[in-house]
């Protein structure tokens, strides 16, 4: 057990191994209740969302989710963030568990001074379990009805059931799999988690920690907020050793399209648009050789010779799971491209070779 942004947590239950092994053949289920729940509400909260994030929020129909990230003025990462549409004046969010009063004072400092736009933070009243792995759908319909098992960010209000769970379900989740996140208030957190192991009793469902949460995330090429980007108006600097302001980042730089869409006006954007063609880019490495594994803050080197050029360092990295636990890592590096081979200097003594390529590593 560990004190994570305030909330006691598991590392583990059993082992990260088959926690993380269980996730990607039946089923997992972690408690992610430290993660925050905001409410936007308003006529015209989309249009606002939008001019504010790097997603445009006009794209998505009542009932679909979605990933973006928020800027500062300068266009470095604040924070990023899944969101659902609930209807064309509600939207749903939810924030990383240490940005929550950072976040709720920036959206709060943005809001039209009209008072069309107002922000509920429900984090605290609110437990968000999340339920991932192919046997997902089956455990969630035998537990709460079939009626709730959505598609792939698709989201809805929960409909009636015999356990008289309510709240909000989507099919988003930190894995990859196929799963569902569900947002329940505090009291009624303990009836469902109960309902799901047992009702997964046939199908190894496990519970799982954060250990397996982090190499889960790494494997498919999620982000982790603090660890991949750090938002420098924090006034601290990443644990890890690493260049001053070297995780004050762009969306651009982390190259996730799925979150991006220029062809709108929001805050940061013109940075975005400048680095695009150019500068640092966030890698998928993948080991070649063993070794030590890559972890944060190894220094990525052009070949394995004494004069060899840095290109680059580790910020997320592990052996992986369900690749015989085959290091991976991702980094952001310069002057490479996909396919290249580079080395990782995974201990004072040795490089590793590793392959540059686009995530996810499964």
């Amino acid at each position: 057990m560990v004190d994570f942004h305030g909330f006691e947590l598991p590392i583990w239950y059993s082992s990260i191994q088959e926690e993380h092994l269980a996730t990607r053949e039946s089923a997992g289920l972690f408690d992610v209740s430290h993660m925050g729940f905001f409410r936007f509400c308003g006529e015209g909260v989309r249009s606002w969302l939008s001019s504010i994030a790097t997603q445009e929020f006009m794209n998505f129909s009542n009932g679909r989710c979605g990933y973006t990230h928020f800027l500062d003025h300068n266009g470095h990462i604040i924070d990023d963030m899944i969101f659902a549409v609930k209807s064309d004046t509600e939207v749903l969010g939810v924030p990383n568990a240490s940005m929550v009063p950072v976040m709720l004072d920036w959206f709060t400092s943005l809001l039209p001074e009209d008072g069309s736009i107002t922000i509920d933070n429900l984090s605290d009243s609110t437990s968000i379990l999340a339920l991932q792995g192919p046997a997902s759908p089956d455990i969630l319909a035998k537990a709460i009805g079939e009626g709730n098992s959505v598609g792939r960010f698709a989201c809805q209000e929960i409909i009636d059931n015999d356990l008289g769970i309510s709240g909000w379900i989507q099919g988003t989740g930190y894995t990859g799999e196929r799963g569902y996140e569900i947002f329940v208030n505090d009291q009624q957190a303990p009836i469902l988690w109960n309902a799901l192991l047992e009702a997964g009793g046939g199908h190894r469902l496990v519970p799982v920690g954060l250990g397996a949460r982090d190499t889960l995330r790494l494997e498919k090429g999620y982000l982790l907020s603090g660890q991949d980007f750090l938002w420098p108006g924090l006034g601290d600097f990443a644990e890890e050793p690493l260049p001053e302001d070297f995780l004050t980042r762009d969306t651009a730089e982390t190259a996730v399209p799925f979150g991006l869409d220029l062809e709108h006006d929001f805050i940061g954007k013109s940075r975005v648009s400048n680095s695009i063609d150019f500068g640092d880019r966030w890698h998928g490495l993948e080991c070649l050789e063993r070794g030590p594994a890559p972890r944060p803050g190894h220094v990525v080197l052009s070949s394995d010779d004494d004069d060899a050029d840095v290109v680059g360092r580790v910020t997320s990295g592990a052996p992986s799971p369900s690749k015989q636990r085959t290091g991976i890592a991702m980094a952001y590096l310069r002057g490479v491209s996909l396919g290249n081979e580079v080395w990782i200097q995974a201990s004072p003594r040795r490089r590793v070779r590793a392959l540059v390529m686009r995530p996810p590593f499964i």
